[in-house]
């Protein structure tokens, strides 16, 4: 019985961690031009943003942990505006790094999703992006953020158990490509609400009161990050 089992867990762990065959290069370009499509219009924008907020909180909260922080909680809004808690010393470089993975989390997950693709592990990118999901769910506070990233989980896990590969390399590379193209705007849009005045206690401002360091040149750091991502990844992804 216990050989049996073991040889499905490795039958399974063999599915997900091995390679599938790269997409047409037009499955690549479409999967560009619909992430386009939610991410440039405005309309589209006001809906779309609800999951790069998911990867902005998400960051928070993971670099949280990582930096021996506690994690008490992550709300998401209809807003698409979010909030991420944790607990630990107000200062010190945990702090500056859990302040500083938000606006830099879409992107990088967008890069690291891109390096998977290019290797060809479609099957495990699905599966990483569940397993992130399903943590996160735990962490939600509200109503409005359980909803938004249990739809998103259980898109993928739609998308995972109940299509075939082509249909998998097409979604796995639009979301990819989302959050690459979707990672840039969000700097922008910060750099835009500075500039009249507004949101003040962004996280390039807590940034500045941690570091004594000027926000603007947190937010160049957050437009570097995004760009760099961008021209990075979708060089990987393009080599088809």
């Amino acid at each position: 019985m216990d050989s049996t089992a073991s040889a499905s867990l490795a039958s399974l762990w063999d599915e997900v961690s091995g390679t599938q065959p790269d997409p047409d290069v037009w499955v690549v370009i479409a999967a560009l031009v619909a992430a386009l499509a939610v991410v440039v219009p405005h309309v589209l924008w006001r809906v779309s943003r609800n999951a790069i907020t998911i990867a902005h909180e998400g960051g928070h909260g993971l670099v949280a942990l990582l930096t021996g922080r506690t994690l008490t909680g992550i709300r998401l809004h209809s807003d698409t505006s979010g909030l991420t808690v944790s607990r630990g010393k107000p200062h010190g470089l945990g702090m500056i790094l859990t302040a500083a993975a938000g606006y830099t989390a879409p992107p990088l997950l967008g890069l690291g999703g891109a390096a998977l693709l290019a290797s060809g592990r479609i099957t495990l990118l699905l599966w990483l992006a569940t397993a992130l999901l399903v943590a996160m769910l735990v962490m939600i506070r509200n109503a409005y953020g359980a909803l938004t990233v249990f739809v998103t989980g259980g898109t993928f896990v739609l998308v995972s158990w109940l299509t075939g590969p082509q249909v998998q390399a097409a979604f796995a590379y639009a979301v990819v490509w989302f959050l690459l193209v979707g990672g840039v705007r969000p700097a922008f849009e910060l750099q835009a609400k500075r500039a009249r005045g507004g949101a003040g206690d962004s996280d390039a401002d807590q940034l500045s009161r941690l570091t004594h360091v000027p926000a603007g040149l947190w937010l160049f750091l957050f437009h570097a990050v995004s760009l760099c991502s961008l021209i990075g990844g979708g060089r990987w992804l393009l080599a088809v």
